[in-house]
């Protein structure tokens, strides 16, 4: 009995919790795009942060050693059809398939960025804007590559950048926009993508930002990451910051770490196949531990106080479901590789902007365990048939069952 009221009164203040944060956190107005900023006027440098190199999550960026100040990224190499001078001409030119799909693409046509393949038109919106397609029409070289060569034309991603299918049109429009002004960078400087995504959002125009972030909004999330608890990894080798399982017994220790991998290289690395999926190796015991962070912030009840724990409950902005609520973003079932830079980049101080402030209190007292313990069971997620996050209540839980002598005290850091 007394768990029950226990569980009830911490349901309780994590709804409190969530309305108050959603009233700051979310405009009560119709959510509609953000302005986007069409000055060309150069921005203001924004002071470099001390990054915590010696603490990064190094497997989440796809690297093994530890970075250092002057580090630089070398920028990726421009959209091409030339062959490759190592490789076999015939093989690159024979037209392959994809799993279940009735396409035929070469090697040649998969590794062009600036004419994005399509194995599945049924997937996404049709047609494909440009932008997604072609890319920028301001952009060259580097930045002359379509927004679905990286993220995929059905917004999947992988686990090396972002996921943005389903995202709210005005949260990825902020997002350009950070990137544009300065507010959004990697926090391991050795990150390639994220730089080339920064000069594709300077050559954007507002409109390709619209068409991209609608596109991309249009597209249903469905499951396709496998969230597996296992003391042991298969070994890997990372190639463009993305782990490749090289043997598929489990033999390395997986040592407190998230390790993401493609279900089937040759579908999903090879040829891109936007369907073939991802597992992600976690640590014994880590979603059940991200389950009761992400649920209640690692709040207790002891007696009739309630001790607060060291985080904001997830759910509290993110929605019950962690399907988003208005313009805050859905994370349910997303990649742990990403969400875990993301949580980073933001305590590192090099992910910005207006909407991220209210992030940096929820997560400064996060430690790297705990960030595993919440991308694995975020990921574990499975997003639902229809989401129901906006009308979603704790209609279970009365009020009346709260002693409003309860008081609230700080948990000892």
């Amino acid at each position: 009995m007394k768990r029950s009221i226990s569980t009830v009164i911490v349901g309780v203040v994590c709804f409190v919790l969530g309305v108050a944060f959603q009233k700051y956190f979310v405009s009560p107005a119709p959510v509609a795009p953000a302005p986007v900023e069409t000055t060309s006027a150069p921005k203001p440098e924004r002071p470099t942060p001390a990054i915590q190199f010696d603490r990064e999550p190094l497997w989440a960026y796809g690297f093994e050693t530890v970075a250092k100040d002057g580090d630089t990224a070398p920028p990726q190499g421009a959209p091409t059809r030339n062959l490759r001078p190592n490789e076999d001409e015939a093989e690159q030119t024979r037209a392959r398939q994809a799993r279940g799909s009735r396409a035929s693409y070469s090697l040649v046509d998969v590794r062009d960025g600036h004419n994005v393949i399509d194995w599945f038109p049924q997937d996404h919106p049709m047609p494909m804007p440009p932008i997604i397609k072609t890319g920028p029409a301001a952009g060259t070289g580097n930045t002359s590559r379509g927004c679905g060569s990286c993220h995929l034309p059905n917004g999947k991603g992988r686990p090396e950048n972002a996921p943005p299918a389903g995202l709210p049109v005005a949260y990825f429009m902020r997002q350009l926009q950070d990137f544009r002004n300065g507010l959004r960078r990697s926090a391991d400087p050795r990150k390639p993508n994220t730089n080339t995504m920064i000069e594709l959002a300077k050559v954007m125009t507002d409109e390709e930002m619209r068409l991209s972030a609608e596109y991309f909004g249009a597209i249903k999330w469905t499951p396709w990451i496998r969230v597996v608890e296992t003391e042991t990894v298969p070994k890997t080798r990372i190639v463009g910051n993305l782990f490749l399982p090289i043997a598929q017994e489990k033999t390395e220790p997986i040592a407190g770490r998230i390790i993401e991998v493609p279900e089937d290289v040759e579908q999903a690395e090879t040829l891109r196949n936007p369907r073939s999926g991802f597992v992600a190796y976690v640590p014994p015991g880590s979603t059940e531990k991200g389950k009761d962070l992400v649920t209640t912030g690692g709040m207790r009840v002891v007696g009739n106080e309630i001790i607060q724990g060291k985080t904001t409950p997830c759910v509290t902005c993110h929605g019950l479901d962690l399907m988003g609520v208005a313009d805050v973003p859905p994370i349910a079932g997303r990649s742990p590789s990403y969400l875990v830079r993301q949580i980073w980049d933001i305590q590192q101080g090099t992910r910005n902007g207006a909407a991220v402030q209210l992030m940096k209190q929820a997560i400064a007292n996060l430690n790297g365990e705990d960030l595993v313990a919440i991308a694995a069971y975020v990921s574990s997620r499975k997003p639902p048939r229809y989401s129901s996050t906006a009308t979603m209540t704790l209609s279970a839980v009365s009020a009346d069952t709260v002693s409003t002598a309860a008081r609230v005290r700080p948990a000892s850091r």
